[in-house]
């Protein structure tokens, strides 16, 4: 081995024992990574920085943008209770999303499958107080399984068909790869289904910022007639059991119903007293039909709506508005605000909202024009102002231009009349120029860190095979085998194959192993269909650390995981998943 491939190995076990101590923000690892091996001439500047301009780190920065827009008109709260439904368990959503995802995987590319169900999920954690740790790898995992199961269900499979093809060897079918991809697929489940939530940490950063503020606040809830809750029981409706939230009494046009039963049913026109934290709320109005009671007048003008933020103050105790009732106070006329909800140092007050006298201290949750906070920051009304950052108001009347614009994307991606890249970029730029969401919000919605990480992540990939550390490692591990057999070579490719999928990308472990397949197969006199077959599920089985594949970096940071989180759950899989190819394989492809 020369000195090239001895250097590159020494900085990418660098780069992993970096990525291990998790002292260092991933990004900055991999672009400092990136710039040593183009310093000393492993890679070119070009191929250091080519990440950057590369069609799949693209299509993910133009997803992001696209599952903002289906998040900011409703869509994603839409299919999130379309698909998880009122699940309360993690194990029955990692069914749900099996049950989801394996089939679309199958035939859709994984990318925009992950981008779309991450905020589902988060989502779900969120209302459940459940870590979006223990479901986000599970996520990414699934959608790696199902594509194995067939010839389109990953580009690594239409490269490795390509190749056989080039080779004198008879194509894949579109289903042949489904006979290992299936059984293989349903083990990784089986397995996630009883080992994840064992194997993957509960990271509490996610469960801390979702109380970090208990403070209890005082609602009121009104019922539209067009709202799914209408005609439901409180415990079928999902009311009963809310995290950070609880139902205190319903107002039936001035009759009080408290305290609540389980079989009381909702009726259109109902106002919902509750209490609870602020993120909760927040799920409340994300309800389509259900919208704060903040009093005619008090409410903002229509033409304001789509412009609203919350807000937080706090009463001071030289505020004009003390001793004053909130429907008094004329929110809207003196500070283009109205009150959603109030909290008094943390005790239940036994009033409507509009009768509530306000006191010092009182904190109050307003809806309120952008320039608010501008204009009250220093206010002697109030002694702290701060606006709710998680919180917009949803263009529900975009939401049928959004879901035109996601459904022509999947159109487009699965019969690739347009490349991926072209179709993302342009559902995106739609999706901004007709008002699903704003310039600002396409923005922010840009996952800088996994975008980073994952552009500077190719100039390993690179290195590895300049340098020929690669080609070197895989030609002695196959070679060694040699005297052992056949089962024993294709034990070595899958292993090895799912080793260097980890660290280069899954296309091109795919060639980089391909002709050590064909030449083993020749050592041995056998077909070469089963080591081809093998190396396929190989180099998908990127189950090891987040840089294998797109979709594990693109839940690397939402889940707020460490690099030997992947390791933990991962390895055994790949074990039992080696296991399973290398006894089915010679089955169904004989030698």
């Amino acid at each position: 081995m020369n000195i090239e491939a001895w250097f590159t190995l020494g900085v990418v076990a660098i780069l992993f024992l970096g990525l291990l101590k998790n002292s260092i923000p991933p990004d900055l690892l991999f672009l400092g990574t990136a710039s040593v091996l183009a310093v000393s001439g492993i890679i070119t500047p070009e191929q250091a920085f080519s990440g950057f301009s590369n069609s799949g780190m693209l299509t993910i920065a133009f997803l992001f943008v696209v599952v903002a827009g289906l998040r900011e008109t409703g869509i994603l709260d839409y299919l999130s209770q379309r698909v998880l439904g009122n699940i309360k368990s993690e194990r029955g959503v990692l069914a749900r999303l099996a049950a989801f995802i394996l089939p679309m995987s199958a035939f859709m590319n994984n990318t925009p499958i992950v981008a779309m169900f991450v905020p589902i999920v988060v989502d779900w954690c969120r209302r459940n107080r459940v870590a979006a740790s223990k479901l986000l790898i599970p996520l990414s995992f699934l959608t790696i399984l199902g594509g194995t199961c067939t010839l389109i269900g990953t580009s690594t499979n239409l490269v490795i068909n390509g190749l056989m093809i080039e080779n004198g060897i008879p194509g894949m079918g579109l289903f042949e790869i489904g006979m290992i991809g299936i059984p293989y697929a349903v083990v990784g489940v089986i397995y996630l289904l009883l080992f994840s939530n064992r194997l993957l940490p509960e990271r509490k950063e996610f469960m801390e910022q979702l109380n970090e503020s208990r403070r209890d606040y005082l609602v009121e809830m009104f019922v539209q007639s067009e709202c799914r809750l209408c005609g439901k029981s409180v415990e079928t409706a999902g009311l009963r059991h809310l995290p950070g939230l609880f139902l205190i009494e319903i107002d039936r046009d001035g009759r009080i119903i408290s305290p609540i039963r389980p079989e009381d049913v909702i009726q259109s026109q109902d106002r919902l007293v509750f209490t609870g934290i602020v993120s909760s709320i927040l799920e409340l109005e994300r309800i389509p039909g259900l919208v704060p009671v903040t009093h005619m007048e008090n409410d903002l003008l229509p033409q304001e709506h789509k412009d609203r933020r919350l807000c937080e103050a706090v009463i001071s105790e030289s505020s004009a508005l003390v001793g004053k009732t909130i429907r008094d106070a004329d929110f809207r006329e003196v500070y283009g605000a109205a009150v959603v909800a109030v909290q008094r140092f943390g005790n239940r007050i036994e009033k409507k909202l509009g009768d509530i006298e306000l006191r010092p201290g009182d904190t109050l949750l307003m809806q309120t024009r952008p320039n608010f906070l501008r204009h009250y920051r220093d206010s002697h009304d109030f002694y702290l102002v701060s606006c709710v950052d998680e919180w917009r108001p949803i263009r529900r009347d975009r939401a049928w231009v959004t879901l035109a614009l996601f459904l022509i994307l999947i159109v487009l991606m699965t019969t690739g009349m347009v490349p991926i890249v072209l179709s993302t970029a342009l559902a995106a730029v739609l999706m901004v120029a007709l008002g699903c969401l704003s310039v600002n919000e396409a923005r922010q919605s840009l996952e800088c860190q996994v975008l980073i990480t994952i552009a500077a992540s190719f100039a390993v990939g690179a290195a590895l095979q300049n340098s020929g550390a690669a080609t070197l490692i895989a030609r002695s591990v196959v070679e060694s085998t040699q005297t052992w057999g056949p089962i024993a070579a294709l034990a070595a490719i899958y292993i090895l194959g799912s080793i260097i999928t980890e660290v280069i990308t899954n296309n091109a472990a795919a060639v980089l192993m391909f002709p050590f397949c064909i030449e083993t197969a020749r050592l041995y006199d056998v077909d070469s269909r089963p080591f081809v077959i093998t190396l396929a599920l190989a180099a998908s089985a990127s189950f090891m650390t987040p840089i294998g594949y797109q979709t594990n970096m693109m839940v690397y940071g939402p889940g707020g995981y460490r690099f030997l989180d992947f390791m933990r759950i991962g390895a055994p899989l790949n074990v039992l998943l080696g296991i399973v190819a290398i006894v089915l394989v010679p089955r169904f492809w004989p030698f």
